[in-house]
């Protein structure tokens, strides 16, 4: 089995192992994911329903105080109606009775004011502050805002009727209540904030506009007016808003959403599968870096070794044309001998430099390809034509030498392909910035998923090929003339490679 093939079977294994343990990771995080959303949901809900019966809790103190207000007012009218009694009553018993009424209210503070608003009476006030005339004015000013009077109509005589108003307020005791109540409103808002399960919430108003107090949001945001709006909308369309009814079934509403942890755990597959893709691309790169590296110091060290250990039988064989030259040997023999040894020299030459930065210098490639043509239609098979327009000049800076082995290795490869028998044409074409060489022939087209491999160390479909040649040709184009080397098509009609040069 070809060792690329080998290659693409490890990596496709390898691609789906990493696929799966990726699939795997994603489903047991989203896995963990949903289990930690539905634990939070469970926790919001059992806060929500301790919020609503603390809330129950409030609504329910809030009636009580609103009977112990009503039970005041009662107690007031009683008081004003004995206070009327009392001075129209004849009966002894019944006066003394109503008295008592009026001297039994010791707690809630009342001023009487006749028609003209002149305080005429006042009980329950401060002794020493009840001297100075302005306080009462002043607490009768603010009793007029707090309760509705009672009318007091005491009719003297037939023809007389004393009209007068009491005003009350509050008791000292009920005063005190009323702000248990508003402190503990007070209380249950900070903890529908506090005691939120982490989530972020938001309480608003029945219009669910004005904001109340919020919690668990972004300490730098949560002031400004447009991000709560924003963020009450987010939380409306991810979750339905608990309602709350909260002092004479006033309903307010609580908005919340997932916590910042269970929106980031959300994320996090996504996360996740983008840091495994990146620590597998730089470790490729990384592998793929070293191998070419490696690679490289093979390629240099065997090239090297190899023009060295031609050096030597090439000096030697130059010394013996010159020896045969003195024994006067059939000159087309040593003609023949002396242009081996200049092709062994050139070969010895490219070897050399490889590994070394070539000197480029203009050329014209169309002399190059006749001079390498030439050398190559004596050793190829006579059934294979190649075509080629001599004619037209381009210059390119390249290295002649390195250049024609780089044209051999293509057409020796091409003639292995047609099976020493077909067509060969080479064109050349001069752009503004590049030059183009095309090198088709008429042989076996490469498949598709072969045209990247063949330019890889090894890859070979002969039986007894090394898999080097092309992989030479790409080397000498790319790292040393900056060029590109493609499989341009390939088919059933032709395969084209083509060379890309710098002008």
């Amino acid at each position: 089995m070809n060792i690329y093939s080998k290659k693409q079977r490890w990596k496709l294994l390898l691609a789906g192992a990493a696929t799966l343990i990726v699939i795997a990771s994603l489903w047991y995080t989203n896995v963990l994911v949903k289990k930690i959303a539905d634990q939070e949901r469970e926790q919001v809900q059992l806060w929500a329903e301790a919020i609503k019966n603390k809330a129950t809790l409030v609504n329910y103190t809030s009636e009580l105080f609103d009977k112990i207000s009503k039970e005041e007012r009662n107690r007031i009218e009683i008081w004003a109606e004995a206070s009327k009694r009392a001075i129209t009553s004849t009966n002894d018993n019944d006066i003394s009775f109503y008295i008592e009424i009026i001297a039994g209210n010791t707690t809630i503070p009342v001023i009487v004011v006749d028609e003209k608003e002149n305080i005429v009476n006042h009980r329950n006030f401060d002794p020493e502050k009840s001297k100075n005339p302005d306080f009462l004015k002043n607490e009768l000013e603010l009793i007029k805002t707090i309760n509705p009077p009672i009318e007091l109509d005491i009719r003297i005589t037939k023809d007389y009727t004393l009209h007068q108003k009491l005003y009350y307020k509050d008791s000292k005791i009920f005063s005190e209540l009323k702000t248990v109540l508003d402190n503990l409103i007070e209380s249950f808002i900070s903890e529908v904030v506090i005691n939120s399960a982490s989530v972020p919430v938001i309480f608003t108003d029945s219009t669910q506009t004005k904001i109340i107090e919020y919690g668990n949001l972004s300490p730098d945001k949560a002031d400004i007016p447009k991000y709560l709006e924003t963020t009450i909308q987010e939380m409306k369309e991810e979750n339905e808003p608990i309602s709350v009814a909260i002092n004479h079934n006033t309903i307010n509403y609580i908005f919340y959403k997932d916590s910042e942890l269970l929106q980031q755990l959300k994320f996090y597959p996504f996360v996740q599968f983008f840091i495994i893709g990146l620590f597998l691309i730089i470790a490729y790169y990384l592998f793929s870096t070293s191998r070419k590296v490696e690679q490289n110091q093979v390629w240099v060290g065997m090239a090297k070794e190899t023009a060295h250990q031609l050096g030597t039988p090439l000096s030697s064989l130059i010394a013996w044309v010159e020896y045969l030259k003195m024994k006067d040997i059939d000159e087309n023999t040593i003609t023949e001998l002396s242009k081996d040894i200049t092709r062994l020299e050139m070969i010895t030459e490219r070897f050399s430099k490889i590994g070394s930065i070539p000197k480029l210098e203009d050329e014209n490639i169309t002399e190059v390809i006749s001079q390498t043509l030439d050398y190559l239609k004596v050793r190829i098979s006579k059934k294979v034509s190649v075509q080629f327009n001599k004619d037209h000049q381009v210059f390119a800076k390249l290295n002649p030498s390195l250049f024609s082995w780089v044209l051999e290795n293509i057409i020796k490869n091409a003639v292995d392909a047609m099976k020493g028998e077909g067509v060969i044409m080479i064109k050349v074409t001069d752009q503004s910035q590049y030059i183009y060489i095309d090198i088709s022939n008429t042989g076996t087209p490469i498949p598709r998923a072969k045209q990247k491999n063949i330019f890889e160390p090894g890859f070979t479909t002969k039986q007894r090929g090394w898999g080097l040649g092309l992989s030479l040709v790409k080397r000498i184009i790319e790292n040393y003339h900056a060029g590109k080397i493609f499989v341009k098509q390939s088919d059933e009609v032709s395969t084209t490679f083509r060379i890309v040069l710098n002008k």
